[in-house]
C-alpha cells in the first residue's frame, strides 16, 4: 500500500519490476470520497466504510476535531478484517517479519512525504515543476529507493505482490471560498461542519453524509468536497493562503487525479 500514489506515477515505476514480475493483473479502481488517509485508508483497511467503522468500532475512529494520528488503529482494522474472512496475515513494518504469513501488508509513505515535501520546500517544487517533472522525480527516487529492494526481496522469495493506494493527488490551481466556524477540519479539498458557507454551484456537496458511507458528528453536519484543480480557502488571510498552496498537490477532494487509484497483482518470475 503505497500512500498517495497517483496511477500515472505507478504506470512510470511500473516497467522498473518487468525483470522481476510478471503481471497478472494491472487494472484501476476508485477511491471513496473523501480521498484522504483517514477515511480511504482506513476503510481500506478495515473492509468497511468509514460510517461503518465509526458505529461498529467507535473505539477505531477519531473524529476531525480529535487531536493524534487519524489512523493509528490500521492494525487492529485490517486484523479484524483478516479474522473475518479467515485469512492469516498481519500489518508489518520490514520484510523479515513476513515470512509464514499468507498475507503481509505493507505501508509506504514516501510517496505521500514528497507531496508535502513538494508544498512547504522550494527546491523541490523546482524539482517537480509540472506533472512530469513530479512523475519524472517520483521514478529518479523509486529506482534508488528502499521499496525497489523490498520488491526485489519479494521476487528472490517468489511472492505475489499486490500493490494498491488508498488515494491519489492533485496539483490545485483555483481558489474557492467557504466559511467555517473553528471546528471546520483545516484539509483544502473538503470541509465538513455544521455551519459551512459557500456556494453551491462551485462544490460537490453532500448534505446526506450516510449516503456516502460517511460518519455524522451532528444532526446538521454535511461535507463539500472541491472539484477538479480547485481549492478552499477562507476569506480572512485570503490571498496569503492562495499565494502558498496554489500550485501544490492535494487530496481530499473529487478528481480523476485523486480517485482512480491503481490495483496490480504481481508473481515474481
Amino acid at each position: 500500500m503505497i500512500d498517495n500514489l497517483r496511477l500515472d506515477q505507478w504506470q512510470t515505476i511500473a516497467p522498473q519490476l518487468k525483470d522481476l514480475f510478471r503481471t497478472k493483473e494491472n487494472n484501476s479502481y476508485l477511491s471513496i470520497l473523501p480521498t484522504s488517509t483517514q477515511y480511504a485508508r482506513n476503510a481500506l483497511f478495515a473492509g468497511m466504510m468509514p460510517a461503518d467503522i465509526h458505529r461498529l468500532t467507535p473505539q477505531y475512529w477519531r473524529s476531525e476535531d480529535e487531536e493524534g494520528s487519524k489512523n493509528q488503529f490500521e492494525e487492529e482494522l485490517l486484523n479484524s478484517l483478516l479474522s473475518r474472512i479467515g485469512v492469516e496475515g498481519k500489518l508489518a513494518d520490514s520484510f523479515h517479519e513476513t515470512k509464514g504469513e499468507t498475507l503481509t501488508t505493507v505501508v509506504y509513505n514516501f510517496v505521500d512525504m514528497l507531496s508535502h515535501a513538494r508544498t512547504d520546500m522550494d527546491v523541490i517544487k523546482e524539482l517537480a515543476d509540472d506533472e512530469a517533472a513530479y512523475r519524472g522525480l517520483t521514478l529518479t527516487w523509486f529506482e534508488h529507493s528502499a521499496l525497489k529492494d523490498l520488491f526485489e526481496k519479494m521476487a528472490q522469495n517468489g511472492g505475489r505482490v499486490i500493490v494498491t493506494t488508498d488515494h491519489g493527488t492533485v496539483r490545485v490551481k483555483n481558489e474557492v471560498k467557504v466559511k467555517g466556524d473553528r471546528s471546520t477540519n483545516s484539509n483544502l479539498r473538503y470541509k465538513l461542519g455544521k455551519n459551512l458557507g459557500y456556494n453551491t454551484d462551485e462544490v460537490f456537496e453532500c448534505l446526506d453524509p450516510e449516503k456516502f458511507g460517511l460518519p455524522r458528528p451532528n444532526l446538521s453536519t454535511g461535507y463539500v468536497f472541491a472539484k477538479d484543480k480547485d481549492f478552499f480557502v477562507y476569506p480572512n488571510n485570503y490571498h496569503q493562503f492562495v499565494k502558498y498552496f496554489k500550485d501544490t498537490f492535494q487530496h481530499g477532494g473529487v478528481s480523476l487525479e485523486e480517485m482512480v487509484i491503481p490495483l496490480a497483482i504481481l508473481d515474481a518470475k
